[in-house]
Parts: C-alpha cells; structure tokens; sequence
C-alpha cells in the first residue's frame, strides 16, 4: 500500500491535474486537502477538456472515491456548478463518488467583495488574487468566525449565524460606501444549493481512515505551489493555505506517519500567475510560449508570467516537501529552443547563494546564474517512451534531477492523458 501526496514544486500550474488523472489509476481514493476554487486542473482525455476547480481530478476515473478533506474552503454554489457541468460531460456524482468535509469552511459573496476591495486598496502593491474570496474566508477560518459545510444541514443553526455575519460584514461595507448584502437572498441561495449538495457532506477524516484501515492506497492532491504557500512561499505574495505536503495531512486528518512518497511536480521551465518576483522571468520565453497558446490560466484565462527552470527554487522545494520523485510536465513546450538556461544559483547583492532567501524583497533582488545546455529541436509530443526521447531531452531532465535532488519519475510531452511518459 502507498499513500502518496503530490504537491507543486514551483509557483503553481505545473500541470498537476495532468500528473493526478495518472497517478490515479494507481489509487482507490482521491483527496483535496486544500485551496479553493480559486486554482484548477486541466485534464485532457481523448478529444474532451475537463476544468475542474474543486473536485478531485479522480472523479474522472470510475470506481474512484473522491473527497474534499477539511482543509478546503468551498463556495457551495460554484461547487454545485462543477458538479452539473461534469454531468453535462457525462460524469455523474453522487456520494459513492464523491465526499465533501462537513468541517470544511464556506466561501461567501462577501468574502469575494472583501477580496476585491482590498485588492484595490493595495494599487500597486497588490496580490494579485484571483478575487474568488479565498483569503477572506480561511481569515474568517482563523478568526473563528467562518461558517461551516456541516451549518447547512442545520438550516436554523446556519441561518442564525449567517444573520449575525452579514451584520457585522454590511457594518463595514457601508464604511466603504460599498451596498450592504441581504440576508434574505444570502440565505435562500445556501440553503438551496446546502439541500442539493446534503446527501456529499460528511465527516471525511473517518472515511478516509476506514479506507486506510481497509488497506486502500490514496493519492493527496493538492492545489497552487510550493512558493504559494502562506508559511512557505514568497509572502506576502502568496496564497492564503498551506499548499506544501504538511498541508495535505492538516487539510484531511492523515497523520504524517501514514504518507508513504511524495511527488513533486515542476514543469520544464518556470511560470507563475500574479504579483512577486520571479527571479528566471524572461520575455522571450514568455513570449515564444504565449504564441503557442500556452501559459493561460485554466480558471483566470490571465497570461502567466515565465522563466528558466530553477534549481534553487526546486531544491528548497524538495527540502521543504520532502520529495521522492519529480514529474516533469510541458517538456514540448522547448522543442524548438536552440539553447536551454538552467538556474543553478542566485546572486544577491553581490554574493552569490544556492537558497532563495525568505525576504520578497532580497529575492526580488537576486538575479539568476545559469549554465547553458543544448536543446534538442525536434517534436517530443509523439514520444511515448523515455528512451525514444531525443538524447539531448534526456540530458537536461537528469541535470534538472541531478541538481534538485530527486529522481525523475515521470514526463509529460503533451495535454493528453496518452502523453505521459513513465520513467
């Protein structure tokens, strides 16, 4: 039996739902342990694109349960549109497919206007949020304030702690000259959709656990990246969880000792979406990338911002997640570059360092040193195994390996679950 999480190891978007939908045909049991849907996953299965934003990529494979563990924060009414667009696409779920944390915290309309407003506020110190109220809810969370997917099968309980919330909420809108919430809709439109969503909602720590007792293997899936995580990542320019594999035993009620392996997924370069520094950005790279009609956000559609692979980031990553093996995604996207920069160290200030610092400012001060390596400018998409990859493709996924500190498990030349190759 093998447990295993699969984090990001990068700034997010590093084609997880595509390492996920192949991981899972190893597992019985798929768990989201943090996030919102402010972060999706692409999944490509024959000529169907599925965009999935808060439920498992599992839930794709028949057979399969899925859960969305404590650690999550969901907006009922976006989780319930997921829900009948996947029926739409012919994936049915019920509660033998998919189970939702009755600890889980609720994402509010006004957690959604708090986020734009102080995003607004900030100018040109930003965040850069996806302004789907994430980070206002897990505050509300570690505030004790926050509500509940367990109050909306309580309707009485839920509509009078609702009542107070907005109270207080309207109480600071109207000091930002912003119109107050009603109440009334609010809580017409939660119960509504709480009575639909009823029959998923449960406690998933024992479901998950009776699982593990009845020996069956789980793959914890996460969402955004190592550098997005709030203790972690580069702050404050970050995301509001923890998105390392600490957070996938805080977000379902695993204990640490029951993870067996954890995968880190990078991809061939370095993207990121949103504010903060990125010390390998490079406009040609970006601009070559974004004329393929790649680096788009699958929930935004915002153009992500990108660089050279980094082995500095990585390997703190590594240190950090503590990671077995690595999946490398987007591998195609370098067939046509000549010559390929890897960053093997930082210069700051005029010292050169082998770890980001944790200051944003000092890491928006380094500046990257690379070696050069030669591409190998030929079409990978067609590849279906490591050996028939061109040899200077092979070269450069060791030396990213070599130089991070994990092995290379497997590499993904494509959308497509058909090309994924394994190492």
């Amino acid at each position: 039996m093998a447990n295993i999480v699969l984090v990001g190891a990068q700034w997010g978007d590093e084609g997880k739902g595509k390492v996920i939908d192949y991981l899972t045909d190893k597992v019985d049991v798929v768990v989201r342990s943090q996030g919102g849907n402010n972060a999706g996953h692409t999944v490509v299965i024959g000529d169907k694109k599925y965009i999935l934003r808060l439920i498992p990529s599992g839930i794709l494979h028949k057979g399969k349960l899925c859960v969305i563990g404590n650690g999550v924060v969901i907006d009922p009414v976006s989780l319930w549109e997921e829900i009948s667009e996947l029926a739409q696409q012919g994936v049915k779920i019920n509660s033998k497919n998919l189970l939702v944390s009755d600890c889980a915290h609720l994402v509010f309309p006004y957690h959604k206007i708090i986020d734009e407003q102080r995003e607004a506020l900030m100018g040109n110190r930003k965040i850069g949020t996806t302004k789907r109220g994430i980070g206002p809810a897990y505050g509300d969370k570690i505030a004790r304030v926050g509500l509940r997917m367990g109050d909306l099968l309580q309707p009485e309980l839920f509509a009078a702690k609702l009542k107070n919330r907005i109270k207080d909420v309207n109480a600071s809108l109207r000091e930002l000259d912003r119109k107050p919430l009603s109440y009334k809709k609010t809580l017409e439109q939660y119960l509504e959709v709480g009575q639909k969503i009823r029959p998923l909602i449960t406690n998933t720590v024992l479901a998950i656990h009776k699982a593990m007792m009845a020996k069956k293997e789980i793959l914890f899936e996460g969402a955004q990246g190592t550098f997005l995580d709030v203790d972690h990542g580069t702050y404050p320019y970050v995301t509001s969880s923890n998105t390392t594999a600490g957070g996938a035993c805080t977000g379902s009620g695993v204990p640490p000792n029951r993870i067996d392996r954890v995968v880190g997924a990078v991809k061939a370069y370095t993207t990121r979406v949103g504010e903060g520094p990125l010390p390998t950005e490079d406009t040609g790279i970006s601009e070559l990338l974004h004329s393929m009609g790649r680096e788009f956000g699958a929930v935004t559609g915002r153009p992500r911002r990108c660089g050279w692979f980094d082995t500095v980031a990585t390997r703190y990553a590594q240190i950090v997640n503590g990671i077995d093996d690595l999946a490398v995604t987007n591998l195609d996207g370098l067939d046509s570059v000549a010559r390929l920069k890897v960053c093997v160290a930082y210069r700051l200030d005029g010292k050169k360092i082998d770890a980001p610092p944790t200051d944003v400012g000092q890491l928006a001060r380094c500046s990257p040193l690379y070696i050069e390596l030669p591409g190998w400018q030929q079409p990978t998409d067609g590849v279906r195994s490591y050996e028939e990859l061109p040899p200077n493709a092979r070269e450069y996924l060791q030396r990213i390996c070599d130089l991070t500190g994990a092995k290379l498990s497997l590499v993904g030349v494509g959308q497509s679950r058909a090309q994924t190759i394994l190492v």
